[in-house]
């Protein structure tokens, strides 16, 4: 059972962790800063948060170092939009961070706290309230997120082929592969993408987060830990987090093909 207080109906806050560089991303500039159809792509992250009503305010946590995010999002102010810079160097101590800065806004442990992140700048409002549609009677919470469609991999070794292929390596100079080899055939079935938001109340997912354990990577894998099972609502696969090089150009043709942002 939870121990949360009976009668008191809990509000919702988002908390978007921004300390990172997006090295990934090959951009010359965090990469939640990147100009996308007219606005930084955090930008666009923000206005969709905003735009659900039953979130009372969204907290972005920044690096003590930044410097940009004023610059990059100059709409970002008011009584329902807060900015931390107490950004760690990981996500986990940039969450616990923020979840520090919540209770001192007044955010109390029955509160839920929808984590998210600012490079899924595709984000829609309906989808967020989805998830809290699914999760604002459950004990646990969730995330949202989608049915792997795609027949998995797991990755070898990159080098020469096996003994199957062996034969015919040797017409090929015997030169070892740059690729990495398929070592097995991974059961899809049951699995899913994780996406953000995650929604999980604040007294739940600041000790999950202290916990400090291996394997984390994000707040469900936290919860997970302390042996919960969050709800998995199925969302959008545009609510993809924006990486790779590639992905910036995705992003953007989708942007510019809504009616209007959001």
């Amino acid at each position: 059972m939870s121990d949360f207080p009976i009668g008191v109906v809990p509000r919702c806050f988002a908390l978007v962790p921004a300390a990172g560089v997006g090295s990934r991303s090959g951009a010359d500039r965090p990469k939640q800063y990147v100009p996308l159809a007219g606005q930084a792509m955090m930008a666009h992250t923000l206005a969709a948060l905003a735009a659900v009503p039953r979130i009372e305010a969204t907290l972005v946590v920044l690096s003590p170092e930044d410097d940009q995010f004023e610059q990059a999002v100059p709409g970002f102010e008011g009584p329902r939009s807060w900015v931390a810079r107490c950004g760690g160097d990981t996500r986990a101590e940039t969450v616990a961070n923020g979840l520090q800065v919540l209770r001192e806004h007044g955010v109390a442990p029955h509160d839920w706290v929808l984590v998210h992140d600012a490079a899924r700048c595709l984000l829609q409002p309906a989808w967020v309230d989805r998830l809290i549609d699914a999760c604002q009677d459950d004990e646990v919470g969730g995330l949202l997120a989608l049915p792997v469609a795609d027949t998995l991999k797991a990755a070898g070794a990159a080098g020469a082929a096996g003994a199957a292929g062996a034969a015919g390596a040797a017409g090929a100079a015997g030169a070892a592969s740059a690729h990495p080899r398929v070592a097995a055939t991974v059961d899809r079935r049951g699995k899913w993408a994780a996406q953000t938001p995650q929604m999980f109340r604040l007294g739940l997912l600041a000790p999950a987060l202290a916990a400090g354990l291996d394997g984390v990577t994000d707040e469900a894998s936290a919860v997970e830990a302390l042996g919960h099972q969050p709800l998995l609502v199925e969302a959008s696969m545009e609510n993809f987090k924006v990486t790779w090089p590639a992905d910036f150009a995705l992003a953007e043709r989708l942007l510019r093909s809504r009616p209007t942002s959001v």
